[in-house]
């Protein structure tokens, strides 16, 4: 008995090859894809940086800025050599992060460690153009000076920064500078984020 023997079309031979070669040529492809999404320490440093201004908690101000001196001698406050005046003014306080002090480690393809520096006060404005001024004295023997108004203006700053600081505006700030970076993490196919705060060493004197 004679066993027939089984012929390979060329139709069927063309569409193993045709597949094989479009397997291969779609492996190369993902291949190429998954070097291209990955990111090393400075690929990631470069896309947190662009984010900087992102990270800035801004606290506005109005106030009343409330000036009174007097000459002295020996230390003691002459009698009727008072000068005074009351300013209103806008201003605001930014604090943040700064973005180039952070520190990434990669840990694996997904999952990533980050270090954030204490944040800070970056800014402290009066604006001078909505300045205005109130109940001004006007002594011959005492006249008001631009220092005295630069002097209030300097003192009012530090009242700000203390009055942001009691509200937590560096805490804000870090929360900011987390949900900042997390977002932007996700979105570059990080899955686990690890956000630490540094460690600041207080120095002994």
């Amino acid at each position: 008995m004679e066993i027939p023997s089984k012929k390979i079309s060329v139709s069927t031979l063309f569409f193993f090859l045709t597949t094989l070669i479009l397997a291969i040529l779609l492996w190369v492809n993902n291949d190429n894809r998954e070097k291209e999404r990955g990111y090393n320490s400075s690929s990631v440093m470069n896309r947190i940086t662009y984010l900087q201004e992102l990270a800035l908690v801004k606290h506005n101000y109005t106030g009343v800025i409330s000036y009174k001196d007097y000459m002295k001698i020996l230390n003691l406050n002459v009698p009727l050599t008072d000068k005074y005046f009351l300013l209103k003014y806008h201003g605001y306080i930014k604090a943040g992060v700064d973005f180039n002090q952070i520190t990434t480690q990669l840990v694996n393809d997904t999952t990533i460690s980050v270090t954030l520096p204490k944040p800070r006060i970056l800014e402290t404005v009066i604006d001078e153009n909505s300045i205005e001024v109130y109940n001004e004295s006007d002594n011959a023997f005492n006249p008001i000076r631009i220092t005295d108004y630069n002097e209030a203006l300097i003192r009012e700053k530090q009242v700000m920064v203390n009055d942001a600081l009691k509200q937590g505006i560096l805490d804000e700030s870090t929360d900011q500078a987390k949900m900042v970076l997390r977002s932007l993490l996700s979105e570059m196919g990080f899955r686990e984020i690890r956000i630490s705060e540094q460690l600041v060493i207080p120095q002994l004197r």
